[in-house]
């Protein structure tokens, strides 16, 4: 039977996702602020946590109601069919948010339904008490202007968790977004890629998974894994068509940083992201920019400088940084900044903008066909 899923993703990537998502054969494929729903079963919803590389989670989605006072969202949320997915022994606590709506407290929405949920649950089994001894089924509530909308996190781990980054510099880029940024350059792997400020090492990384077609949920785990509604096959058999997807070959990837620390743990998120032999890692000033060759992409995530004198700092780099690349006519920029003086310090305007957020952080990609 067919369901309807959500992927939550960062605002700018909406349309990345839905690309995405038709790529991999979804049906109903449509794109909003910050989400991007699909129709699918369970093997849909197994291929989407493993092979999304810009979207945050998959959620099943249960149902929309208008939800005035509490009242309401208690009876919306024991009108929809829980038990097709909660079994008797699963565990089910409750997060969300509340935007523009009367019901603005979080933990009442949050214990309403739950109560809501455990009555649900309740009657189906015939049952008073329930154990929660079993999976977790984390419940996500959304209220938007009085509509409330639930669902099922099948994911776990937010996607953007790879598994590869237990460390990471200051100001770390998401995975998801470093991955969003790669597929807005066109990068598959033809050519020369640089991230001359590559901090953890994640533009990089991502940049080898996409030339190498990897999945990068392959080799983790995800909530719905272990609900019993979900036969193990259906993961077995979308991890394999992943494998079998995969390319292999020579890729010309270079990594570089003015923090040698900083370059040692990209080098050791490589290796656990498996893509350490495809990526050149070295010590460099960006300043001093000097690799020319036939064909080639910058894509990078320079110091925005928040505070007065970071940001002063951080402008004479970016002007240091044009004055480097200036002239270099078979490179292409796609540069991500917070900074709303970057075009004027870095010495040239961007062909093309693109807003991008960075968590919370609203930021410009920058895009040169020319630098």
């Amino acid at each position: 039977m067919s369901v309807t899923f959500c992927v939550p993703c960062l605002f700018g990537l909406e349309g990345l996702v839905a690309d995405e998502l038709r790529r991999m054969g979804m049906e109903e494929v449509r794109a909003d602020n910050g989400r991007v729903r699909f129709d699918g079963n369970a093997a849909s919803m197994a291929v989407a946590n493993i092979s999304l590389r810009c979207g945050e989670r998959v959620l099943l989605e249960l149902g929309s109601f208008r939800a005035e006072s509490f009242d309401a969202l208690f009876e919306g949320t024991r009108a929809l069919p829980w038990e097709r997915f909660i079994p008797r022994e699963g565990v089910f606590p409750v997060k969300g948010y509340s935007l523009g709506s009367a019901l603005h407290s979080i933990p009442d929405c949050q214990r309403i339904i739950k109560k809501a949920v455990a009555a649900r649950l309740g009657a189906q089994y015939g049952v008073d008490w329930l154990p929660e001894t079993g999976s977790l089924y984390q419940i996500q509530f959304s209220i938007m202007k009085d509509e409330a909308t639930l669902y099922l996190d099948t994911s776990g781990a937010p996607l953007f968790k790879r598994g590869y980054r237990p460390e990471s510099v200051a100001a770390p880029l998401r995975e998801t977004l470093a991955a969003g940024m790669v597929n807005l350059a066109r990068y598959r792997g033809k050519g020369d890629f640089c991230d001359p400020f590559c901090g953890s090492g994640t533009i990089a990384i991502e940049a080898a998974l996409a030339a190498k077609n990897r999945a990068p949920g392959v080799g983790r785990g995800f909530a719905a894994e272990k609900w019993p509604a979900v036969p193990n096959k259906v993961w077995r058999t979308a991890r394999e068509a992943a494998r079998e997807k995969e390319f292999s070959g020579e890729y010309h990837i270079y990594a570089s940083d003015i923090d040698p620390k900083a370059v040692a743990v990209a080098k050791q998120n490589a290796a656990r992201a498996g893509v350490a032999e495809l990526i050149e890692f070295s010590v460099a000033d960006a300043r001093e920019f000097s690799r020319q060759t036939e064909r080639g992409v910058i894509v990078t995530n320079p110091p925005y400088g928040e505070r007065l004198m970071e940001k002063q700092a951080s402008a004479e780099l970016y002007r240091d940084f044009g004055a480097a690349l200036r002239g270099r006519e078979n490179w292409k920029l796609y540069l991500i900044s917070s900074h709303t003086e970057f075009e004027r310090s870095f010495g040239a305007e961007a062909d093309k903008k693109r807003k991008l957020y960075n968590g919370m952080m609203k930021c410009d990609l920058h895009i040169y066909e020319k630098v």
